[in-house]
């Protein structure tokens, strides 16, 4: 099988696998996709927790940067943790050289386990100077408020949410809504001023580490095979979806999704 398009994912890493780069390229490839990288940061984690974050210098972020989408063009950047002001600021410059706007923002802030993955200053840059420069972002109701500073305890809340995303400068927004307390998630989607909504009932499980990742991933991954953007939102949301459902029950905590559900294997391989 020959991957059908081009995905550089600009991300940290998570020691666990369930999450970060490591999610990023096991969506992308098992959704035939070719997956490259730049490393943000080295995280020691599992499913229980983030241990320690190690920042990888920012020019060398720019260097990974460079040097691959020189050699390998990407159709789609996804990225995912920043950080620091530093390292957005690398990133800002080096989408700049290489002069690329196609880009899915995963405003990654907050792991599942609740520690803080960004501080202040990266968050003001984030907010005021890369919103504007992704072609879609997909927070999650906890990034959502951050970005907004505002509360978000419904469904009315995520769509006065979303119009200040959108006042932002966001060009085009997916505020995702599995953290409200619902028998049903609600994903909102706004994009040309219009809004479309994806209902799907709430998958009762512990098991949802990397998800955010995975969805911005797969979102990436459709886009960069000529899909609409509708389209593949509504396509990652049913992998992500999908993903949850077969999880493979690993660890003691916030256990991974099943990033491989998009397979089906002979059965003489089984």
């Amino acid at each position: 099988m020959k991957p059908r398009s081009k995905i550089l994912i600009i991300a940290g890493s998570d020691s666990s696998g369930g999450a970060g780069i490591q999610a990023d390229i096991k969506t992308v490839t098992s959704l035939g996709g070719y997956a490259m990288t730049a490393v943000t940061a080295i995280t020691s984690q599992n499913t229980t927790g983030v241990k320690s974050v190690v920042p990888i210098n920012p020019k060398e972020i720019a260097k990974q940067i460079f040097y691959t989408c020189k050699d390998i063009k990407p159709d789609v950047i996804k990225i995912g943790m920043l950080h620091s002001e530093d390292v957005i600021n690398s990133v800002l410059k080096s989408l700049k050289k290489i002069k690329f706007d196609k880009i899915v923002l995963d405003p990654v802030m907050v792991a599942k386990g609740g520690a803080k993955l960004i501080n202040k200053n990266a968050i003001r840059i984030l907010k005021y100077k890369l919103i504007k420069k992704a072609y879609l972002i997909t927070p999650n109701i906890p990034e959502a408020e951050v970005l907004t500073n505002t509360k978000i305890k419904n469904y009315s809340d995520m769509l006065y949410s979303i119009n200040i995303l959108s006042k932002l400068g966001a060009k085009n927004i997916l505020l995702k809504g599995g953290h409200l307390n619902s028998r049903h998630s609600y994903d909102i989607l706004l994009m040309n001023n219009k809004k479309e909504i994806f209902k799907n009932k709430m998958i009762k499980t512990k098991n949802t580490h990397g998800t955010g990742c995975t969805l911005s991933s797969a979102i990436a991954t459709f886009l960069s095979c000529g899909k609409p953007l509708k389209k593949s939102c509504e396509l990652g949301i049913k992998y992500v979806n999908q993903a949850i459902k077969s999880n493979p029950v690993y660890g003691k905590g916030n256990g991974p999704i099943n990033h491989l559900n998009s397979f089906n294997l002979n059965k003489k391989f089984l």
